[in-house]
């Protein structure tokens, strides 16, 4: 579940410069049929939009005009009068041109990919995009501004007088009107940064230094910004996709462009000195990751000097009514367009409908003071680990007036004053802390530093303890604490027994992130439920608190478990990991044994003290915050890990010597227009000889939900290896298909395929040292034979909530042998997701 999305949803739900001219009406055509992409522009200038779907538009300009034009090809431009400064829900009417009856051309269809100037166009820009931007120079530097902002729009008087907004009425005071989509707004939260950004080309480095950052005042507002700067990350108009909302979109200057969109040639005219064609292009089709829009274009450089995209309404995204972008170039000489000006809004909202409200999240970004080919020592380019500076978020007014590339208007100074008054409110605290419970899952107690949570784990049920309740809570003094505790206490009614968990970690050295952890649990547990062992010494699996299966979740473990580790982090996302656990396991069901041989007889319980020694390295990955736990702000990133442990009889009288080794690889791929791959790779293997505790279990999964880098067609222990190598393909196509099937269009269903198999063995050795006379011992068989395989097909974005995956299993079959054996299934998953 991509939670960060709904706790933006839900903390944004919660929580002016007079334009001179303002207009907004319909286009149609005389069948009274509206007429889409068509372009509005105010007479004489390069200020314009493009009707939507519905043939809806909205335009405002900070200057005064008195005319306006509506053109489409094959239809008689129409020129308005403006008599007025605002003119709303105007209605016009766009005739057929003569030449083009006679003709009897379509032109709301297709457009033609023979003879088209727009598309010659197209192709001299691809032509020339290498010799313009940064990539001409060696080394570059600019100065960047960043303003992020949250709003709450579609104000009307039903929202003024409802409830949740009573003894809050003073923030409306600030409410103005976008210049987008003439709804209006009410701000809600702003974010500014300035910095310094840095590149070199020949070694294909980049460094950005942050000089400077101010919010409207909330102290944990960096779950909002890594929200935004996720979705919103940073683009090239010139690449074939752009990626927003963890989606690919068809860029329009896209070399598979030609097969996405149709195109017209506009208009053209000089802009900064420059003669540019304009021209207009919407998407071939609908339900497709595309957007609307134009862009102009210089003559003799064929650089974009100016260029907006608006997403189609239609695009198969969840909880986003409208994605607006616009871009400007700057010309530095005849050869030389840089972008000066880069501007993102998103209107987040449950529904696509016209009327509903929702939340605009904005981000302007502002490039200046280019300078070229200034070279850096190449260690300036090496990424830090820690480099938080508290000055940095304490900047004074002057600085801020210094270096803010565009300065806030009335509304947005506004801002920060009536949201530190908004804190003030009883109500808005209230509010304010609800939305907080459901971001962390801790219930907060502003006069202790504790929280109790998480709240979603307080009720859970298996075979052998029945009914579980569960209390926990966590020391919390801010988000950036160096050391934190945590523990929870649990009741089982059908074992009638307590379990309890206590862990804590300590930040030493930031510069290093030298962390020292340890902890105590007594629990019970399903063992097993993943091949990879969890460091977390509190952590428990679906597996263990499935409150419905396919089968008695009776094959438990009763685990004590003693842990203490450092870690440290001496390069960027790469981390290394020295830890020691002492545990003893035993069966926690009379029908599930974990019984093994001794030269003194059977024995049913291991004490085992085992060390290891971890290898983590997370490419590209983003983290925020500087205390013992941090957040992440991607979720873009390949995971490779390498574990060496090591199981030693002579400390702490210890029942067996071994050694494992694992190695695992998570890579998530963007497939372009094709949708997104999941891949994972694991191995491991076991040297010497030990019991079923500590052997490999091949996780089944006998719950209804569908979980990543588990087997749904397999039982709990199932299969057991002392050597192992598996792998997890994931492929979700993101609706691509679907949206090709007129019945299933409407719906925006995405199609997930998944193929997963592993292949293991275990020694004649370690299947003899299990073997006893207790009947409920597991029988130890490992897929070695061939590669255990199964696959699925699933439909995703059901109500844009739920997830159904049709498991088959491929082998293993054998009636025989095997008469348990599941063939097909059906799991399921929710979660929010764009």
């Amino acid at each position: 579940m991509n939670i960060r999305l709904l706790i933006a949803l839900f903390f944004l739900g919660i929580i002016s410069a007079f334009s001179q001219t303002k207009v907004s009406g319909y286009v149609f055509d005389e069948y009274n049929e509206p007429v889409s992409f068509a372009n509005v522009i105010f007479k004489g200038s390069t200020q314009g939009t493009i009707t939507n779907e519905e043939g809806r538009f909205y335009l405002e300009s900070d200057e005064t005009w008195e005319t306006l034009t509506v053109s489409f090809i094959g239809y008689e431009t129409l020129t308005i009068p403006l008599d007025k400064k605002v003119n709303y829900n105007l209605k016009f009417t766009l005739k057929e041109e003569a030449a083009q009856l006679d003709a009897v051309v379509i032109v709301s269809g297709k457009q033609s990919k023979k003879n088209n100037p727009a598309i010659d166009l197209l192709r001299k820009i691809w032509a020339n995009k290498r010799s313009n931007g940064l990539k001409q120079f060696k080394q570059y530097e600019f100065d960047k501004y960043e303003k992020v902002e949250f709003d709450i729009n579609t104000i009307d008087s039903a929202l003024i007088k409802s409830k949740l907004f009573r003894g809050m009425e003073f923030v409306f005071n600030e409410v103005d009107t976008s210049r987008v989509t003439g709804k209006t707004y009410l701000p809600m939260f702003i974010n500014e940064a300035v910095s310094k950004v840095y590149g070199d080309n020949l070694i294909n480095k980049t460094k950005e230094v942050l000089e400077g950052n101010k919010n409207s005042g909330f102290s944990d507002n960096q779950i909002i910004i890594d929200f935004v700067d996720d979705l919103y990350s940073d683009f090239n108009v010139y690449d074939n996709y752009l990626k927003f909302f963890d989606k690919s979109f068809v860029s329009p200057l896209s070399r598979t462009g030609i097969n996405t969109y149709n195109y017209v040639l506009s208009d053209s005219a000089f802009i900064d000195n420059k003669w540019c064609y304009n021209v207009i292009y919407y998407p071939r089709r609908k339900n497709e990751l595309t957007f609307k829009g134009d862009f102009w274009v210089a003559d003799t450089t064929y650089a974009i000097k100016e260029i907006n995209l608006q997403a189609s309404k239609s695009a198969n995204i969840n909880w986003v009514k409208e994605i607006y972008i616009e871009q400007e170039f700057e010309v530095l000489n005849d050869s030389l367009f840089l972008v000066k000006r880069d501007y993102m809004m998103s209107d987040f909202a449950f529904n696509k409908k016209e009327k509903s409200r929702g939340v605009y999240g904005k981000r302007t970004t502002l490039y200046d003071n280019y300078k070229f080919d200034l070279e850096k020592d190449k260690k300036f380019y090496e990424t830090e680990v820690y480099n938080y500076d508290k000055d940095v978020y304490d900047r004074d007014d002057a600085f801020w007036k210094e270096n803010r590339l565009e300065s806030l208007n009335k509304d947005e100074q506004g801002v920060y004053k009536m949201l530190d008054t908004l804190k003030t409110v009883k109500k808005f605290k209230r509010l304010y802390n609800l939305g907080s419970i459901l971001a962390s899952g801790y219930i907060e107690f502003n006069e202790l530093p504790l929280d109790y949570g998480p709240i979603f784990s307080t009720f859970g049920y298996n075979e052998v303890e029945g009914l579980r309740l569960r209390a926990g809570g966590r020391t919390y003094f801010g988000r950036n604490d160096l050391w934190r505790l945590e523990g929870f206490l649990a009741y089982g009614f059908k074992d009638d027994k307590f379990k309890y968990g206590i862990s804590g970690k300590w930040l030493l050295d930031k510069k290093n992130r030298l962390i020292i952890s340890g902890g105590n649990r007594r629990d019970v547990e399903q063992i097993g439920a993943s091949l990879t062992t969890s460091t977390d010494v509190l952590g428990r699996s679906l597996a263990s608190s499935s409150v419905v299966g396919t089968g008695a979740n009776d094959k438990l473990t009763s685990i004590n478990l003693t842990s203490l580790a450092v870690e440290a982090e001496p390069w960027r996302n790469v981390i290394f990991r020295l830890g020691g656990n002492y545990r003893t396991l035993e069966s926690a069901s009379s029908t599930f044994s974990l019984d093994y041989n001794t030269v003194n007889g059977v024995e049913s319980e291991i004490k085992q003290f085992e060390s290891s020694l971890s290898v983590s390295y997370f490419p590209k990955r983003k983290m925020t915050g500087f205390g013992v736990e941090r957040q992440t702000a991607n979720d873009d990133f390949a995971h490779l890990f390498v574990q060496l442990s090591r199981g030693d009889k002579s400390i702490f009288n210890s029942d067996f010597n071994y050694t494992k080794a694992q190695f695992s690889y998570t890579q998530p791929w963007q497939m372009g227009g094709f949708g997104r791959l999941y891949t994972t790779v694991e191995t491991g293997k076991t040297f010497g000889e030990v019991p079923l505790g500590l052997l490999s279990v091949i996780p089944g999964n006998q719950s209804y939900f569908s979980i990543y880098q588990t087997f749904s067609q397999l039982d709990y222990y199932e299969f057991v290896s002392d050597t192992y190598a598996s792998f997890h393909l994931e492929h979700n196509f993101n609706g691509r298909l679907f949206s090709r099937i007129p019945f299933l269009r409407k719906f925006n269903l995405r199609e997930i395929v998944s193929l997963r198999g592993v292949w293991g063995d275990i020694s004649e050795e370690n299947i003899a040292l299990n073997t006893t006379n207790n009947p409920n011992n597991i029988s130890l068989i490992a897929p070695n034979n061939k590669p255990y395989y199964e696959y699925s097909f699933g439909v995703g974005n059901i109500f844009k909530v739920f997830r159904i995956d049709f498991n088959f299993r491929g082998n293993y079959l054998d009636e025989v042998k095997n008469p348990d054996a599941r063939k097909f299934g059906v799991t399921g998953s929710f979660g929010f997701y764009f």
